[in-house]
């Protein structure tokens, strides 16, 4: 068990390495330069992942993807009317805005998760639990009559996430976020067909 200390220390650590990982990728962050960013020495880095890189990033994998669902929040949770919807496709498109060409679940998907099995395993739990809440307002909506019946609440929910990771991948590229935009307005038009 961490003290409070401790774990501020090692949260600083996860968040040193992924601002390094975003900047730099995975093959070309260093522990030195995660220590240098984090102001922590070799020793501290191998006290707080005494497993070294592999640990290190399956941590930041984790905390990235905790960031993702958190940062939709309270709306993600609610999908329960249009009004919902349309908060949370801004919240979703502002915080990608935001963020810019840095996204963390970019870097988590196409960095982290390549290089080892636990992120791999972190990633699709993440999008496993954000492909489920959205099924979930998708239902809801659906019992409620304001979306069709003919609407697969969990095709539809699985296409909207790869959207938003289309428009988040073309947004990391082009650093616009109009294709982000252009597929959340098109889904959301298609949902209340």
């Amino acid at each position: 068990m961490l003290t409070k200390k401790g774990a501020a220390t090692r949260q600083r650590i996860i968040e040193a390495a992924a601002d390094e990982i975003r900047e730099h990728g995975v093959a070309t962050a260093t522990l030195d330069d995660i220590g240098r960013r984090s102001g922590t020495g070799k020793s501290q880095l191998f006290h707080y992942f005494p497993e070294g890189k592999e640990q290190l990033l399956l941590a930041v994998a984790e905390w990235e993807a905790g960031q993702v669902i958190e940062d939709q929040q309270p709306y993600l949770g609610r999908l329960t009317s249009w009004e919902a919807w349309e908060k949370w496709r801004d919240v979703v498109v502002r915080r990608y805005r935001r963020q810019g060409v840095h996204c963390p679940l970019g870097v988590l998907i196409t960095e982290i998760g390549r290089h080892t099995p636990a992120a791999q395993a972190v990633t699709k739990q993440l999008l496993e639990q954000w492909q489920r809440q959205v099924q979930a307002g998708i239902e809801e909506m659906r019992e409620s009559g304001d979306i069709g019946r003919d609407v697969d609440p969990v095709r539809a929910a699985a296409a909207l996430i790869a959207a938003i990771q289309g428009g988040v991948t073309i947004l990391m590229s082009t650093g616009s976020a109009d294709h982000l935009e252009a597929a959340l307005d098109l889904y959301l038009d298609y949902l209340r067909g």
